[in-house]
């Protein structure tokens, strides 16, 4: 029995024992599977949740979408802390909605503001089935985002992230109605643009206004634009697009510059406007408003200044070249070409009009052409002493260029010109300058130097330097020559001479002239002692087939058909030569000469002058001596009176009522006749000595006889014959008596 209860007692324990364990086990699982109770809420805190969800549906779907991993509601003051925020605010089409993510956020239920103080990342317009669209990625720290109108803002740095391009600013606020992006500081945007080919632009302004709806960029209150080798700089501007590309900017007291490896474009305005193809390749460029355009290359540079400015611009692979100019207003227009090695730099040039256009040729760095719409001025301004100022002023004018920038031609309307002395040339007195006009003109310069080589000038051609001037229908300027030539109606004077014909050659240098075609002539003597054929007082009057001078017009040359007159006194001949310097007369060939007398004793007014002619093959005349030196066969004329002679010399005189014939000596073979009504007088010599004042003859040597018709004849070695009071005398010697034959009455 004591064993059996031993083993009693140790089955009851061990049942006890398993009844203890089960019991334990139990209340542990069941403690396991009781949940916890939540810890108790801060004395502020209304509420605290984790894994958050809220949303709200709005017209038929979704208005607003919040979830965070944590929740926690304040209630003094009244705010929403949320953690790991995702925040979707659907567009009114419930097809696209703004997604905000944040670590820490704060909700302010009263103004219905969620602000962020750390970093927020912020994605614009993303569509609900899953494609991409057009988004804006917003990261910035201090975010506000206003759940009601999803408007975001923050005065943080901020950065933007977009399909067309990204930006950066300090301070930024973006309205998704109205889809305006705010950049408040220091913004910077670069544009992309769509497509491979298209070139980014940046954009930086002190403030920054992207109105997406618009499709315009506003900068202010001073902006930059910055696109590869492009650069400008402004006050305000606005940028505005097209299908996302940068269409347009149009831009306030700006300026800038278009570089390419071997060329320069720079550009200022009050405003200026800019157009750009959809790759971002600059279109047109318009600047109005103390407009400044300056293109530069390795021939020269080429400023235009002016009220209104437009460009045009043709693409070639990713650039755009000048293509053409068009300037209004004002316009100053200065072509300035640089110094080569080894070769003469040539004269800049100045152009002014109201309105000029320019041509270029394909590849935008050479000039084609210039065209004024208006009266225009352009001045060739020296750059080497050896180089003379130019001046053309005209209705309307055409340049036209080769290459390198060099001046090739140019052609005019209602023209003037003016053209001074080149400096190296001033020596002394200021040479006078030339000045021309016509109403066409055609410049040609030469294509290596640039430099004038030919000036042709038609229709009412005038020409002036100093006081020397000229006309005609046709002149044409050789420049390397110095000399102009004329045509159709050509005639040039000064205060000294004058010469007319067809057509002329004028040496600009010297004078001298050489004219062709119904040439006629007038020219004054120098002031010294006068002479009846060159008389101080009367200008020498001339016609003939040709006229040439030289010596500085101190010689003077006629050929064919020569007419010459001074007052009554008149020449024909050949050819006539004049040196004014040794005060000589040369004619030749069918010599015929006329000179008015009248008798010294009867100079009354109204008197009947006779004229004396003589007739020869050639004629000199002496000024100093006053004598004309006739030879090969003589005649000489006056009234009833008739001398023929191998030579005959002719003192001439002058007087107030005119010039006359001194005296006259012929020689050789001399044969004398008077025709009176009453009968005939012949009479002849070696040599007679005629004295019209005094209508007087005397001959001599070679047996001298006088023959009347009615008297008969006498012979002596000296005959004194008077036809005046009708008489003579005879000389003998102790050889050779005098000898008379008388008739009877």
């Amino acid at each position: 029995m004591r064993g059996t209860r031993g083993l009693l007692l140790l089955a009851i324990a061990a049942i006890l024992g398993g009844l203890a364990a089960t019991y334990y086990h139990q209340r542990k699982t069941q403690a396991l599977r009781t949940p916890s109770l939540p810890r108790p809420l801060a004395h502020d805190v209304e509420a605290d949740a984790t894994d958050w969800h809220w949303s709200r549906n709005s017209g038929g779907h979704p208005g607003v979408e919040l979830r965070a991993r944590h929740f926690r509601h304040f209630h003094d003051p009244e705010r929403v802390e949320l953690d790991d925020i995702e925040l979707r605010l659907y567009h009114q089409d419930g097809r696209k909605f703004d997604l905000v993510r944040c670590a820490h956020a704060v909700f302010d239920p009263a103004r219905a503001m969620l602000s962020s103080a750390g970093e927020a990342e912020i994605l614009m317009g993303v569509r609900s089935e899953g494609a991409q669209g057009r988004l804006l990625h917003i990261r910035a720290s201090g975010v506000t985002f206003d759940s009601a109108g999803g408007r975001v803002s923050t005065e943080q740095p901020a950065r933007f992230v977009f399909d067309q391009g990204e930006g950066s600013a300090v301070g930024a606020s973006y309205d998704p109605a109205s889809g305006e992006l705010i950049m408040q500081s220091e913004a910077e945007l670069i544009w992309r643009g769509r497509g491979p080919r298209s070139r980014p632009m940046k954009l930086q302004a002190g403030r920054l206004v992207y109105r997406e709806k618009e499709g315009l960029v506003a900068l202010s209150p001073w902006s930059r634009l910055i696109r590869g080798g492009l650069y400008l700089e402004a006050a305000d501007a606005i940028v505005r697009l097209q299908q996302a590309a940068i269409r347009e900017v149009e831009a306030n007291r700006a300026r800038g510059q278009d570089q390419e490896a071997d060329r320069k474009l720079e550009y200022s305005a009050d405003k200026l406007w800019m157009l750009f193809r959809p790759q971002g390749e600059l279109e047109k460029l318009k600047a109005e408003g103390n407009a400044c355009v300056v293109s530069q290359s390795e021939s020269g540079s080429l400023s235009a200044n002016a009220e209104r400015v437009e460009l045009e611009f043709d693409v070639r692979g990713t650039s755009s070249v000048l293509a053409a100019a068009s300037a209004m207003g004002r316009v100053t227009l200065v072509s300035e070409p640089l110094a080569r090695p080894g070769a003469f730099r040539p004269e800049t040039r100045r152009l002014e009009s109201d309105f000029v256009q320019l041509y270029m040729r394909v590849g935008g760095r050479e000039i084609e052409r210039v065209e004024t719409a208006s009266p225009g001025r352009l001045e060739f301004l020296p750059n080497r002493p050896d180089q003379r100022r130019r001046l053309l002023e005209a209705e309307r004018l055409w340049i036209y260029y080769g290459q390198a920038n060099r001046l090739r031609s140019l052609r005019a309307v209602k023209a003037k010109t003016r053209t001074e002395a080149p400096a190296s040339a001033a020596r002394g007195a200021k040479a006078s300058p030339v000045e021309t006009e016509s109403r066409d003109l055609i410049a040609e310069f030469d294509p290596q130097s640039g430099e004038l080589v030919r000036l042709e000038q038609w229709n009412d051609f005038h020409y002036r330097e100093g006081a020397r001037e000229g006309r005609a229908e046709r002149a044409v300027l050789e420049e390397s020559a110095r000399r102009i030539l004329m045509e159709k109606s050509a005639r040039v004077w000064d205060e000294s001479s004058a010469v007319s014909a067809d057509g002329l050659v004028l040496d600009q240098q010297s004078g001298d002239v050489v004219a062709k075609g119904r040439v006629a002539s007038s020219h004054r003597p120098e002031r010294r002692p006068s002479s009846a054929v060159l008389s101080a007082e009367q200008s020498v009057e001339a016609q003939a087939d040709n006229l040439r001078t030289s010596d500085r017009r101190q010689k003077l040359f006629y050929e064919g058909h020569v007419v010459m007159w001074q007052g009554t006194n008149r020449l024909q001949a050949h050819q006539v030569e004049i040196d004014r310097r040794a005060r000589r007369l040369t004619a030749l060939g069918e010599v015929r000469t006329q000179v008015i007398q009248q008798p010294k004793e009867d100079s009354r007014p109204g008197r009947a002058g006779v004229f004396v002619f003589v007739e020869a093959p050639r004629l000199v005349y002496s000024e100093q001596e006053r004598l004309a030196h006739y030879t090969g066969g003589v005649r000489l004329r006056r009234g009833n009176l008739q001398i023929e002679a191998a030579e005959l010399q002719a003192w001439l005189q002058e007087s107030g009522s005119g010039a006359y014939l001194d005296r006259a000596v012929a020689r050789g073979a001399v044969r004398v006749l008077e025709v009176q009504p009453a009968g005939t007088r012949r009479a002849s010599a070696e040599q007679a000595e005629y004295y019209p004042a005094e209508e007087r003859i005397i001959l001599h040597g070679g047996n001298p006889v006088l023959a009347d018709s009615r008297r008969g004849e006498i012979r002596g070695v000296r005959l004194h014959w008077s036809m005046r009071e009708d008489s003579w005398q005879v000389e003998g010697s102790g050889g050779q008596p005098a000898l008379g034959r008388v008739r009877r009455p």
